[in-house]
């Protein structure tokens, strides 16, 4: 499994990757939350239609630095970012925990 670090991430975070059109499309649906990220490859956008919690959402660009962090609750519908490639998705909160936010580089391991 991969992981991920920041800066400020005192210890790597487990992150599964949805690489597939197949697993972008399905992202979280149908969890009940998930142990460390998501992160969906390309991507520039993200829906929470059917997601049964919030989630924390960070827009990446092609080098992986955050362009923007927001949380989004269940049945909503987000803009695409423009110069997002990348969209990595945890719990509500998690990100905040982890120090990750705008201009932060995320660092990934086994990508």
């Amino acid at each position: 499994m991969a992981t991920f670090t920041t800066a400020h991430t005192p210890e790597p975070v487990p992150l599964e990757l949805a690489e597939s059109g197949r697993a972008r499309r399905r992202g979280l649906l149908g969890r009940d939350g998930i142990e460390g990220a998501l992160l969906l490859t390309p991507a520039s956008a993200v829906h929470t239609l059917g997601m049964r919690f919030a989630v924390d959402v960070a827009y990446l660009d092609r080098k992986l630095r955050v362009l923007a962090v927001r949380t989004m609750r269940p049945g909503r519908i987000g803009l695409p970012r423009f110069r997002a490639r990348h969209v990595l998705e945890a719990e509500a909160g998690a990100m905040e925990r982890w120090g990750l936010r705008r201009g932060e580089v995320v660092r990934v391991r086994d990508f």
